[in-house]
């Protein structure tokens, strides 16, 4: 396990977890400091960068959707994008501590160039959630998915694509940006797996998860390896998929070797119909930012969150950070129906273009 992640299991069954998001408040109501504020509080909601669909799509409307529930449409949720820039969140989170937001909420672009700021937001009073990415510094409560598991669900996976190939080649690991903790968590993960039942080629750390940086990366990969050699690629998430993909049809690689996703981005479900992409991890959001959300506000009321959390974690600066870890799915061409359609991410219609159409037959997403 990530000498930086050490997590002690509160309770093993995350359904009961993400269930009891559905109960306001997440403690028993008494205040840390004894008293308790009301519903009108300021939510202050920092997001690292749009390039990844989900944050603008998913993860923002869904907290602000639940801060309203929570706080019975009396609370705001004053928001801000980075736009993958660590000085500009440390200037974002210095403006919310100046408009006195009652809480926090941070997917910090850079885990180690942030932990000042959530010390300044702290010294004000500020209780602090970590969203998605475990933060350095004084942080409160932590929510994001289980990432040693993600890892582990895209490694599996590929060998399982590889099937008998797998002796048969090299394969290109192209993992996340190494400002981000959860992509160290996902590359430990998928070489706990990969680690002597495959021959790892090249690997590379993409700088700032960028789609055009990873089909550099694998341009280079096929150079020095040969497009033949190559019988699998890793690739950490969907957008970095892309641009492996965009590489190897470049190289004039018409058998594409399966590759491996995260986040099932439109773009990336796509692919996968296409069998252009082996697989993606499907995260249901919902639970990860009712999460947030739940705790914030429980946080900035002064209430307990005993009762939300479903783990302790360990950061580098952090210890027994009360936390909710959700696990991922597997997204193959077999269940698309039955995770993205049926929890209404994407329709039928967005999924299947014209030229889908026909692969969508192919598999029953009619």
């Amino acid at each position: 396990m990530n000498a930086h992640l050490r997590r002690v299991v509160i309770s093993a069954v995350a359904g009961s977890v993400i269930a009891s998001l559905a109960a306001c408040g997440g403690g028993d109501g008494e205040g840390t400091d004894g008293s308790e504020k009301g519903d009108a509080i300021k939510v202050g909601l920092l997001l690292p960068e749009d390039q990844t669909a989900r944050y603008e799509k998913f993860d923002k409307p869904l907290i602000e959707k639940e801060v309203g529930k929570l706080t019975r449409g009396k609370g705001e949720v004053v928001y801000a994008n980075a736009k993958q820039d660590a000085v500009a969140q440390n200037s974002q989170i210095a403006a919310m501590i100046a408009k006195k937001v009652d809480v926090l909420i941070i997917d910090a672009v850079d885990s180690k160039a942030v932990a000042g700021s959530i010390a300044k937001a702290k010294e004000a009073g500020i209780p602090v959630v970590a969203y998605d990415r475990l933060a350095e510094g004084p942080i409160d409560a932590y929510t994001s998915f289980d990432n040693e598991d993600v890892g582990q669900l895209q490694a599996k996976a590929l060998l399982d694509a590889l099937g008998a190939k797998a002796d048969s080649g090299q394969i290109v690991m192209m993992n996340g940006s190494v400002t981000d903790p959860n992509a160290k968590q996902f590359k430990a993960a998928a070489h706990a797996v990969l680690d002597g039942k495959v021959t790892i080629g090249k690997e590379y750390d993409t700088v700032d998860w960028k789609p055009e940086n990873a089909t550099a990366n694998m341009t280079a990969a096929l150079s020095a390896l040969g497009k033949g050699r190559v019988v699998g690629v890793y690739s950490a998430n969907d957008g970095m998929a892309g641009g492996i993909v965009a590489a190897l049809k470049a190289a004039g690689v018409t058998s594409l070797p399966p590759i491996t996703g995260q986040d099932a981005e439109l773009a990336g479900v796509q692919r996968i119909v296409a069998g252009e992409q082996h697989m993606s991890v499907y995260k249901r959001y919902a639970p990860e930012a009712a999460a947030a959300a739940e705790m914030a506000v429980a946080l900035a009321k002064g209430q307990k969150i005993d009762g939300i959390i479903n783990e302790l974690v360990d950061s580098p600066t952090t210890k027994r950070v009360p936390s909710v870890l959700v696990p991922g799915v597997v997204l193959t061409r077999s269940n698309i129906k039955s995770t993205v359609v049926d929890d209404g991410v994407y329709t039928v219609e967005e999924i299947c273009t014209d030229r889908l159409r026909a692969a969508c037959a192919e598999i029953g997403l009619t």
